[in-house]
């Protein structure tokens, strides 16, 4: 198990910093027009990892904005705050042209799901630690193509499969809470940890420092948190510390 990492959450859409309440693209709020200077915000307040999303690309939409967006984020990071990077990741060549730009760490969705087969082939070719697996999931459903879709998929049956293969890192999001700062979903992502053998991440849903401790005291990878620091209700240091 990897200690505990606090991930702040760029999502991009349109090279803009965005927020979704439940993946809806109208209930969209927008936090800056500048990705890069938003990431320096992160660094300078010792962040190791940044969490950025290509919403657009997950929408199946234009991404060319935020893949320069995500190259400034690159620039201005250089090796640390290491960046995960996931958004319309469904081919091996998208891939290797990501983890060649300087991202560490890779984020798969919708590519697992409807692609038997492509998660060992990911693994196999790029290593589980360039690899982290994205389980999105609405009453305990897998969600794929921006959250839009239903995959039928049984979320612990197909973490499973996951381990199976031989991944390392899962982000598990409870979607009805994701950007509504109701409180992070914890005992799924525990379950899923314990269950998996995983190191898993949560995310969606932190509104308050006392999220933060739960998801850390339940022995899990880490938190990715958005809203609630652009929101300010706490900060990333009072984060990093508690």
């Amino acid at each position: 198990m990897n200690k505990f990492i606090i991930y702040p959450a760029i999502d991009l859409r349109a090279g803009k910093v965005v927020r979704l309440m439940q993946g809806d693209p109208d209930q969209q709020t927008t936090y800056g027009d500048d990705p890069a200077k938003i990431a320096q915000v992160w660094a300078n307040a010792g962040a190791p990892w940044l969490h950025v999303v290509n919403l657009d690309g997950a929408f199946n939409e234009d991404s060319a904005p935020n893949l320069t967006a995500l190259g400034s984020i690159l620039q201005v990071c250089g090796n640390r705050p290491k960046i995960q990077f996931g958004g319309g990741m469904r081919s091996l060549d998208g891939i290797e042209k990501i983890l060649s730009s300087g991202v560490s760490r890779v984020v798969i969705g919708t590519a697992a799901l409807e692609n038997p087969g492509f998660s060992e082939k990911v693994l196999r070719t790029f290593g589980p630690q360039k690899i982290a697996f994205a389980l999105d999931a609405f009453n305990g459903e897998l969600m794929t193509r921006g959250w839009r879709q239903g995959s039928g998929l049984s979320i612990m049956d197909f973490a499973q499969t996951l381990a199976d293969h031989g991944a390392q890192t899962l982000i598990y999001t409870n979607i009805h809470k994701d950007g509504m700062e109701t409180g992070v979903d914890w005992e799924i992502a525990r379950q899923l940890a314990e269950i998996t053998g995983l190191d898993v991440i949560a995310s969606g849903g932190v509104v308050k420092l006392e999220d933060v401790r739960n998801v850390r005291v339940s022995q899990l990878g880490g938190v990715i948190i958005g809203r609630a620091l652009y929101e300010n209700n706490f900060t990333l240091q009072e984060a990093l510390e508690c």
